[in-house]
Protein backbone atom coordinates (compact mmCIF):
# COMPACT_ATOMS: atom_id res chain seq x y z
CA UNK A 1 0.00 0.00 0.00
CA UNK A 2 1.46 3.34 -1.08
CA UNK A 3 1.97 6.02 1.56
CA UNK A 4 1.67 9.77 1.10
CA UNK A 5 4.66 10.04 3.44
CA UNK A 6 7.10 8.08 1.29
CA UNK A 7 9.01 9.97 -1.37
CA UNK A 8 11.41 8.70 -4.04
CA UNK A 9 13.66 11.55 -5.23
CA UNK A 10 13.66 10.13 -8.77
CA UNK A 11 9.86 10.13 -8.92
CA UNK A 12 9.14 13.54 -7.42
CA UNK A 13 7.64 15.85 -10.04
CA UNK A 14 9.67 18.96 -9.19
CA UNK A 15 13.33 19.27 -10.13
CA UNK A 16 15.96 16.87 -11.42
CA UNK A 17 17.86 14.97 -8.70
CA UNK A 18 20.76 14.19 -11.03
CA UNK A 19 21.28 17.93 -11.55
CA UNK A 20 20.55 19.10 -7.98
CA UNK A 21 19.20 16.65 -5.43
CA UNK A 22 19.38 19.37 -2.77
CA UNK A 23 16.67 21.39 -4.50
CA UNK A 24 14.50 18.28 -4.89
CA UNK A 25 14.77 17.29 -1.21
CA UNK A 26 14.01 20.85 -0.12
CA UNK A 27 10.86 20.76 -2.26
CA UNK A 28 9.85 17.47 -0.66
CA UNK A 29 10.37 18.89 2.83
CA UNK A 30 8.19 21.88 1.92
CA UNK A 31 5.48 19.46 0.77
CA UNK A 32 5.67 17.47 4.02
CA UNK A 33 5.34 20.66 6.08
CA UNK A 34 2.35 21.86 4.05
CA UNK A 35 0.52 18.54 4.44
CA UNK A 36 1.46 18.06 8.11
CA UNK A 37 0.66 21.53 9.42
CA UNK A 38 -1.42 20.64 12.49
CA UNK A 39 0.63 19.54 15.53
CA UNK A 40 -2.24 17.76 17.33
CA UNK A 41 -4.92 16.07 15.26
CA UNK A 42 -6.58 12.88 16.51
CA UNK A 43 -3.64 12.34 18.86
CA UNK A 44 -1.23 12.63 15.95
CA UNK A 45 -0.82 14.85 12.97
CA UNK A 46 2.89 15.02 12.21
CA UNK A 47 4.24 11.54 11.53
CA UNK A 48 7.10 12.80 9.38
CA UNK A 49 8.21 11.02 6.22
CA UNK A 50 10.81 8.89 4.44
CA UNK A 51 12.80 10.27 1.52
CA UNK A 52 14.37 7.48 -0.53
CA UNK A 53 17.49 7.87 -2.67
CA UNK A 54 17.91 4.95 -5.11
CA UNK A 55 21.40 3.86 -6.17
CA UNK A 56 22.91 6.42 -8.52
CA UNK A 57 24.97 9.60 -8.70
CA UNK A 58 23.23 12.79 -7.59
CA UNK A 59 24.76 16.26 -7.75
CA UNK A 60 24.04 18.50 -4.76
CA UNK A 61 24.38 22.19 -5.59
CA UNK A 62 21.82 23.47 -3.06
CA UNK A 63 22.14 22.87 0.68
CA UNK A 64 19.38 20.69 2.16
CA UNK A 65 17.78 22.48 5.12
CA UNK A 66 15.91 20.28 7.61
CA UNK A 67 13.67 21.86 10.24
CA UNK A 68 11.09 19.15 10.96
CA UNK A 69 11.14 16.07 13.16
CA UNK A 70 10.58 12.43 12.22
CA UNK A 71 12.30 12.65 8.87
CA UNK A 72 14.33 9.74 7.53
CA UNK A 73 16.54 10.11 4.47
CA UNK A 74 17.63 6.67 3.32
CA UNK A 75 19.45 5.14 0.39
CA UNK A 76 20.53 1.69 -0.75
CA UNK A 77 24.26 1.56 -0.18
CA UNK A 78 27.02 3.60 1.47
CA UNK A 79 29.22 3.19 -1.61
CA UNK A 80 32.54 3.91 0.09
CA UNK A 81 35.80 3.40 -1.75
CA UNK A 82 39.14 5.07 -1.12
CA UNK A 83 39.52 8.35 -2.95
CA UNK A 84 42.86 8.91 -1.24
CA UNK A 85 44.40 5.89 -2.96
CA UNK A 86 42.78 6.91 -6.23
CA UNK A 87 44.14 10.48 -6.15
CA UNK A 88 47.65 9.24 -5.29
CA UNK A 89 47.74 6.68 -8.10
CA UNK A 90 49.52 7.56 -11.37
CA UNK A 91 47.21 8.17 -14.31
CA UNK A 92 48.62 5.26 -16.33
CA UNK A 93 47.68 2.83 -13.55
CA UNK A 94 44.34 4.51 -12.91
CA UNK A 95 43.32 3.89 -16.51
CA UNK A 96 43.16 0.17 -15.71
CA UNK A 97 40.94 0.48 -12.63
CA UNK A 98 37.46 -1.06 -12.71
CA UNK A 99 35.93 1.87 -10.79
CA UNK A 100 37.39 5.17 -9.63
CA UNK A 101 34.55 6.90 -7.73
CA UNK A 102 32.41 5.95 -4.73
CA UNK A 103 29.08 4.33 -5.59
CA UNK A 104 25.81 3.23 -4.02
CA UNK A 105 23.28 5.98 -3.39
CA UNK A 106 25.87 8.70 -3.84
CA UNK A 107 25.47 12.44 -3.32
CA UNK A 108 28.21 14.53 -4.94
CA UNK A 109 28.62 17.71 -2.92
CA UNK A 110 29.26 20.31 -5.60
CA UNK A 111 29.13 23.52 -3.59
CA UNK A 112 31.82 26.19 -3.16
CA UNK A 113 31.32 27.52 0.37
CA UNK A 114 32.89 30.77 1.47
CA UNK A 115 34.96 30.23 4.61
CA UNK A 116 33.75 33.58 5.93
CA UNK A 117 30.20 32.22 6.09
CA UNK A 118 31.13 29.60 8.70
CA UNK A 119 31.18 25.82 8.80
CA UNK A 120 27.40 25.42 8.43
CA UNK A 121 27.45 27.14 5.04
CA UNK A 122 29.41 24.24 3.56
CA UNK A 123 27.08 21.51 4.85
CA UNK A 124 25.29 19.25 2.40
CA UNK A 125 22.61 18.66 5.06
CA UNK A 126 21.95 21.47 7.54
CA UNK A 127 19.62 20.65 10.43
CA UNK A 128 18.42 23.46 12.67
CA UNK A 129 15.19 24.53 14.34
CA UNK A 130 14.33 27.04 17.04
CA UNK A 131 11.47 26.85 19.53
CA UNK A 132 10.10 23.94 21.52
CA UNK A 133 10.35 21.05 21.58
CA UNK A 134 13.80 20.22 20.27
CA UNK A 135 13.88 18.77 16.79
CA UNK A 136 13.72 14.98 17.19
CA UNK A 137 14.20 11.67 15.43
CA UNK A 138 15.87 12.78 12.23
CA UNK A 139 17.65 9.84 10.60
CA UNK A 140 20.27 9.48 7.88
CA UNK A 141 20.84 5.94 6.64
CA UNK A 142 22.58 3.95 3.93
CA UNK A 143 23.80 6.51 1.42
CA UNK A 144 27.06 8.20 0.47
CA UNK A 145 28.04 11.85 0.85
CA UNK A 146 31.14 12.54 -1.26
CA UNK A 147 33.02 15.85 -1.06
CA UNK A 148 34.73 14.97 -4.38
CA UNK A 149 38.03 16.86 -4.00
CA UNK A 150 40.19 18.64 -1.48
CA UNK A 151 41.74 21.96 -2.42
CA UNK A 152 45.10 23.70 -2.26
CA UNK A 153 45.81 25.12 1.20
CA UNK A 154 48.48 27.64 0.26
CA UNK A 155 51.24 25.66 1.97
CA UNK A 156 53.31 25.36 -1.21
CA UNK A 157 53.19 21.56 -1.16
CA UNK A 158 51.32 21.45 -4.49
CA UNK A 159 49.39 18.48 -3.13
CA UNK A 160 45.76 19.62 -3.09
CA UNK A 161 44.12 16.20 -2.78
CA UNK A 162 45.99 15.48 0.46
CA UNK A 163 45.17 18.70 2.33
CA UNK A 164 41.89 17.48 3.88
CA UNK A 165 40.46 20.97 3.32
CA UNK A 166 37.55 22.02 1.12
CA UNK A 167 35.09 23.73 3.49
CA UNK A 168 32.52 20.98 3.01
CA UNK A 169 30.56 19.16 5.73
CA UNK A 170 28.38 16.11 5.24
CA UNK A 171 25.82 16.54 8.04
CA UNK A 172 25.70 19.61 10.28
CA UNK A 173 23.22 19.81 13.16
CA UNK A 174 23.18 23.33 14.53
CA UNK A 175 20.52 23.28 17.28
CA UNK A 176 19.49 21.17 20.27
CA UNK A 177 18.23 17.77 19.18
CA UNK A 178 16.96 14.48 20.54
CA UNK A 179 17.22 10.86 19.37
CA UNK A 180 18.94 11.44 16.03
CA UNK A 181 20.29 8.39 14.18
CA UNK A 182 23.13 8.23 11.66
CA UNK A 183 23.59 4.64 10.47
CA UNK A 184 25.10 2.80 7.55
CA UNK A 185 26.43 5.97 5.93
CA UNK A 186 29.53 6.46 3.80
CA UNK A 187 31.16 9.90 4.16
CA UNK A 188 34.32 10.71 2.26
CA UNK A 189 36.51 13.64 1.23
CA UNK A 190 34.74 16.19 3.40
CA UNK A 191 36.56 18.62 5.66
CA UNK A 192 33.99 17.70 8.32
CA UNK A 193 32.03 14.47 8.15
CA UNK A 194 29.39 14.78 10.89
CA UNK A 195 29.12 17.79 13.23
CA UNK A 196 26.36 17.77 15.84
CA UNK A 197 25.65 20.47 18.43
CA UNK A 198 23.76 19.93 21.69
CA UNK A 199 22.78 16.29 21.20
CA UNK A 200 20.70 14.13 23.51
CA UNK A 201 20.54 10.38 22.86
CA UNK A 202 22.37 10.60 19.54
CA UNK A 203 23.40 7.32 17.89
CA UNK A 204 26.18 7.21 15.28
CA UNK A 205 26.43 3.53 14.45
CA UNK A 206 27.86 1.26 11.77
CA UNK A 207 29.09 3.98 9.42
CA UNK A 208 32.15 4.33 7.18
CA UNK A 209 33.43 7.87 7.81
CA UNK A 210 36.98 8.17 6.54
CA UNK A 211 39.36 10.26 4.46
CA UNK A 212 37.68 13.33 5.96
CA UNK A 213 39.50 16.20 7.64
CA UNK A 214 37.46 15.51 10.79
CA UNK A 215 35.06 12.60 11.07
CA UNK A 216 32.70 12.84 14.08
CA UNK A 217 32.44 16.06 16.11
CA UNK A 218 30.08 16.58 19.04
CA UNK A 219 30.04 20.25 19.97
CA UNK A 220 28.27 22.64 22.30
CA UNK A 221 27.11 20.30 25.05
CA UNK A 222 25.14 17.08 25.29
CA UNK A 223 24.54 13.76 26.94
CA UNK A 224 23.73 10.06 26.65
CA UNK A 225 25.04 9.54 23.12
CA UNK A 226 26.64 6.55 21.40
CA UNK A 227 29.39 6.21 18.81
CA UNK A 228 29.73 2.52 18.03
CA UNK A 229 30.74 -0.02 15.40
CA UNK A 230 32.07 2.58 12.97
CA UNK A 231 35.03 2.55 10.62
CA UNK A 232 36.55 6.00 11.13
CA UNK A 233 39.67 7.77 9.94
CA UNK A 234 40.46 11.49 9.88
CA UNK A 235 43.31 13.42 8.32
CA UNK A 236 46.50 14.58 10.02
CA UNK A 237 44.96 17.96 10.89
CA UNK A 238 41.76 16.70 12.49
CA UNK A 239 40.11 14.30 14.88
CA UNK A 240 38.48 10.98 14.17
CA UNK A 241 36.19 11.37 17.21
CA UNK A 242 35.89 14.72 18.99
CA UNK A 243 33.56 15.77 21.82
CA UNK A 244 33.33 18.81 24.07
CA UNK A 245 31.27 19.40 27.23
CA UNK A 246 29.38 16.12 26.98
CA UNK A 247 28.45 13.59 29.62
CA UNK A 248 27.53 9.96 29.26
CA UNK A 249 29.06 9.21 25.85
CA UNK A 250 29.68 5.60 24.85
CA UNK A 251 32.53 5.13 22.37
CA UNK A 252 32.61 1.41 21.71
CA UNK A 253 33.72 -1.21 19.17
CA UNK A 254 35.01 1.27 16.61
CA UNK A 255 37.90 0.57 14.27
CA UNK A 256 39.75 3.89 14.05
CA UNK A 257 42.23 4.14 11.21
CA UNK A 258 45.61 5.92 11.44
CA UNK A 259 46.48 9.38 10.12
CA UNK A 260 44.07 11.39 12.28
CA UNK A 261 45.72 13.97 14.52
CA UNK A 262 43.93 12.05 17.29
CA UNK A 263 41.79 8.95 17.46
CA UNK A 264 39.67 10.39 20.28
CA UNK A 265 39.85 13.94 21.59
CA UNK A 266 37.68 14.81 24.61
CA UNK A 267 37.48 18.37 25.96
CA UNK A 268 35.60 18.86 29.21
CA UNK A 269 33.88 15.46 28.82
CA UNK A 270 32.76 13.67 31.97
CA UNK A 271 31.40 10.28 33.04
CA UNK A 272 31.81 8.68 29.64
CA UNK A 273 33.21 5.35 28.45
CA UNK A 274 35.74 4.42 25.76
CA UNK A 275 35.74 0.63 25.61
CA UNK A 276 36.53 -2.21 23.25
CA UNK A 277 37.90 -0.11 20.39
CA UNK A 278 40.83 -0.68 18.08
CA UNK A 279 42.87 2.50 17.68
CA UNK A 280 45.72 2.81 15.18
CA UNK A 281 47.75 5.98 14.77
CA UNK A 282 50.88 7.23 13.07
CA UNK A 283 51.41 10.00 15.63
CA UNK A 284 51.45 10.69 19.39
CA UNK A 285 48.25 12.07 20.93
CA UNK A 286 46.07 9.09 20.05
CA UNK A 287 43.75 9.70 23.01
CA UNK A 288 43.58 13.20 24.49
CA UNK A 289 41.63 14.30 27.56
CA UNK A 290 41.76 18.10 27.71
CA UNK A 291 40.12 20.84 29.77
CA UNK A 292 39.60 18.77 32.92
CA UNK A 293 37.90 15.60 31.75
CA UNK A 294 36.62 13.73 34.80
CA UNK A 295 35.37 10.29 35.81
CA UNK A 296 35.78 8.68 32.41
CA UNK A 297 36.52 5.00 31.79
CA UNK A 298 39.08 3.88 29.19
CA UNK A 299 39.20 0.10 29.16
CA UNK A 300 39.83 -2.96 27.00
CA UNK A 301 41.02 -0.99 23.99
CA UNK A 302 43.87 -1.87 21.64
CA UNK A 303 46.17 1.06 20.84
CA UNK A 304 48.85 0.80 18.14
CA UNK A 305 51.23 3.59 17.20
CA UNK A 306 53.68 3.08 14.34
CA UNK A 307 55.05 5.13 11.45
CA UNK A 308 53.23 5.95 8.24
CA UNK A 309 54.48 3.36 5.71
CA UNK A 310 52.79 4.80 2.59
CA UNK A 311 55.16 7.10 0.68
CA UNK A 312 52.68 9.82 -0.43
CA UNK A 313 51.73 10.64 3.17
CA UNK A 314 55.06 10.29 4.99
CA UNK A 315 55.81 14.01 4.81
CA UNK A 316 52.77 14.87 6.95
CA UNK A 317 52.21 14.57 10.70
CA UNK A 318 50.14 16.16 13.48
CA UNK A 319 52.96 18.34 14.85
CA UNK A 320 53.31 16.54 18.21
CA UNK A 321 56.51 15.01 19.52
CA UNK A 322 56.93 11.75 21.38
CA UNK A 323 57.02 13.40 24.81
CA UNK A 324 53.35 14.35 24.44
CA UNK A 325 52.22 10.79 25.16
CA UNK A 326 50.09 8.35 23.22
CA UNK A 327 47.47 8.89 25.93
CA UNK A 328 47.45 12.46 27.24
CA UNK A 329 45.34 12.95 30.36
CA UNK A 330 44.22 16.25 31.87
CA UNK A 331 41.54 15.71 34.50
CA UNK A 332 40.47 13.97 37.67
CA UNK A 333 39.27 10.52 38.70
CA UNK A 334 39.58 8.90 35.28
CA UNK A 335 40.16 5.15 35.00
CA UNK A 336 42.56 3.74 32.40
CA UNK A 337 42.32 0.01 32.91
CA UNK A 338 43.28 -3.16 31.06
CA UNK A 339 44.27 -1.68 27.72
CA UNK A 340 46.84 -3.12 25.34
CA UNK A 341 49.15 -0.37 24.08
CA UNK A 342 51.77 -1.04 21.40
CA UNK A 343 54.35 1.36 20.04
CA UNK A 344 56.64 0.19 17.25
CA UNK A 345 58.87 2.78 15.65
CA UNK A 346 62.36 3.09 14.21
CA UNK A 347 64.40 5.22 16.63
CA UNK A 348 65.47 7.58 13.82
CA UNK A 349 61.89 8.87 13.67
CA UNK A 350 61.53 9.66 17.37
CA UNK A 351 61.08 13.36 18.15
CA UNK A 352 62.98 14.98 19.77
CA UNK A 353 65.98 12.83 18.80
CA UNK A 354 67.08 10.28 21.41
CA UNK A 355 64.06 11.01 23.63
CA UNK A 356 62.24 8.29 25.50
CA UNK A 357 58.69 8.21 24.10
CA UNK A 358 55.96 8.67 26.69
CA UNK A 359 53.06 6.23 26.53
CA UNK A 360 50.62 7.54 29.20
CA UNK A 361 51.12 11.16 30.22
CA UNK A 362 49.07 12.49 33.14
CA UNK A 363 49.67 16.19 32.71
CA UNK A 364 47.28 17.41 35.39
CA UNK A 365 44.76 16.09 37.84
CA UNK A 366 44.21 13.87 40.84
CA UNK A 367 42.51 10.60 41.63
CA UNK A 368 43.27 9.02 38.26
CA UNK A 369 43.49 5.22 38.35
CA UNK A 370 45.84 3.60 35.82
CA UNK A 371 46.01 -0.15 36.21
CA UNK A 372 46.81 -3.39 34.43
CA UNK A 373 47.73 -1.88 31.09
CA UNK A 374 50.01 -4.02 28.93
CA UNK A 375 52.51 -1.76 27.21
CA UNK A 376 54.64 -3.23 24.42
CA UNK A 377 57.31 -0.89 23.06
CA UNK A 378 59.57 -2.09 20.26
CA UNK A 379 61.79 -0.80 17.48
CA UNK A 380 63.00 -2.19 14.19
CA UNK A 381 64.98 -0.88 11.26
CA UNK A 382 62.66 0.64 8.67
CA UNK A 383 62.80 -1.01 5.27
CA UNK A 384 63.18 0.95 2.05
CA UNK A 385 59.73 1.05 0.46
CA UNK A 386 59.74 0.99 -3.34
CA UNK A 387 56.11 -0.08 -3.72
CA UNK A 388 54.00 1.98 -6.15
CA UNK A 389 51.67 4.61 -4.73
CA UNK A 390 48.67 2.49 -5.70
CA UNK A 391 49.87 -0.26 -3.32
CA UNK A 392 48.54 1.47 -0.19
CA UNK A 393 46.69 -1.62 1.06
CA UNK A 394 49.58 -4.06 0.71
CA UNK A 395 52.05 -1.53 2.10
CA UNK A 396 50.00 -0.83 5.20
CA UNK A 397 49.06 -4.44 5.86
CA UNK A 398 52.65 -5.55 5.36
CA UNK A 399 53.81 -3.02 7.95
CA UNK A 400 51.03 -4.02 10.32
CA UNK A 401 51.88 -7.72 10.17
CA UNK A 402 55.63 -7.24 10.51
CA UNK A 403 56.72 -8.50 13.94
CA UNK A 404 60.08 -10.08 13.04
CA UNK A 405 63.36 -8.62 14.25
CA UNK A 406 61.71 -6.41 16.86
CA UNK A 407 63.82 -5.16 19.75
CA UNK A 408 62.71 -3.56 23.00
CA UNK A 409 62.36 0.21 22.89
CA UNK A 410 63.10 2.22 26.01
CA UNK A 411 60.03 4.27 26.92
CA UNK A 412 58.41 6.07 29.82
CA UNK A 413 55.37 3.88 30.33
CA UNK A 414 53.60 6.32 32.66
CA UNK A 415 54.53 9.91 33.41
CA UNK A 416 52.63 11.71 36.16
CA UNK A 417 53.57 15.36 35.96
CA UNK A 418 54.55 17.35 39.04
CA UNK A 419 51.58 18.88 40.78
CA UNK A 420 49.39 15.87 40.02
CA UNK A 421 48.56 14.11 43.28
CA UNK A 422 46.62 11.14 44.68
CA UNK A 423 46.87 9.24 41.41
CA UNK A 424 47.28 5.46 41.43
CA UNK A 425 49.45 3.55 38.95
CA UNK A 426 49.38 -0.25 39.20
CA UNK A 427 50.96 -2.90 36.96
CA UNK A 428 51.36 -0.58 33.96
CA UNK A 429 55.13 -0.46 33.77
CA UNK A 430 58.24 -1.52 35.61
CA UNK A 431 59.57 0.68 38.37
CA UNK A 432 62.18 2.29 36.12
CA UNK A 433 59.56 2.97 33.40
CA UNK A 434 57.24 5.05 35.59
CA UNK A 435 58.06 8.65 36.51
CA UNK A 436 56.03 10.17 39.33
CA UNK A 437 56.31 11.65 42.78
CA UNK A 438 55.70 8.55 44.85
CA UNK A 439 55.28 10.53 48.03
CA UNK A 440 51.95 11.95 46.82
CA UNK A 441 50.87 9.23 44.36
CA UNK A 442 50.49 5.47 44.77
CA UNK A 443 52.53 3.03 42.68
CA UNK A 444 53.03 -0.68 42.14
CA UNK A 445 55.21 -1.79 39.27
CA UNK A 446 54.62 -4.61 36.83
CA UNK A 447 56.26 -7.76 38.23
CA UNK A 448 59.54 -8.76 36.64
CA UNK A 449 60.85 -12.36 36.78
CA UNK A 450 63.61 -12.71 39.33
CA UNK A 451 62.73 -9.57 41.31
CA UNK A 452 61.34 -9.55 44.79
CA UNK A 453 58.04 -7.82 45.46
CA UNK A 454 59.85 -5.08 47.35
CA UNK A 455 61.55 -4.03 44.09
CA UNK A 456 58.24 -3.36 42.35
CA UNK A 457 57.58 -0.17 44.30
Amino acid sequence: MASDNFYDVTQYPLGNPQEDIGSVINSIIADIKSRQAVPDQNEGGKPGAVIYIPPGDYRLATQVVIDLSYLKIVGSGHGFTSSSIRFNTPANELAQWREVWPGGSRIRVDMSPDAADGEAAGAAFYVKRTGNPRISSVEFADFCIDGLHFMDDGSGQNDAENTYRNGKTGIYVGSANDSFRITGMGLIYLEHGVTVHDADALAIDNNFIAECGNCIELKGMGQASRIANNFVGAGYRGHSVYAENYGGILVSSNNVFPRGASSVYFSGVVRSSITGNRFHSFYPGMLVFAANCCENLVSSNHFLRDREPWAPMQKYDNGLDDLFGLLHIDGNNNSVIANHISETIDTQYIKPPAAKPVIINVVSGSGNYIANNHIVATTEMSQINDAPNSACFSTQVGALLSTDNLKALEVTAVLVQRGSVRNTVLDSGRAEQVEMDRTVNAFRGTPVPGQSSAEFH
